[in-house]
């Protein structure tokens, strides 16, 4: 409900059409490109020996592939 609606609760949204298989390859490709970027900054601060950032750098990796593969998945 929004202010001054009187109490009438909106309709939910539609659900939307899923995204072309084109659409998601190339999602999918980014995600695996900054996926490697921050797995090259976890590679590069364990080697400088600076272990938050290389856990920071590792987590971020793992997130950004899990999205990619969730991109391919679910649509």
């Amino acid at each position: 409900m929004t202010a001054g609606s009187g109490g009438v609760p909106e309709s939910p949204p539609e659900p939307s059409a899923p995204r072309p298989l084109i659409e998601r390859i190339g999602l999918a490709l980014v995600a695996l490109l900054f996926g490697a970027l921050f797995g090259g900054v976890a590679l590069a601060a364990w080697s400088g020996g600076e272990v938050f950032l290389a856990a920071m750098g590792a987590i971020g990796c793992l997130m950004t592939l899990w999205v990619g593969v969730l991109t391919m998945v679910r649509g």
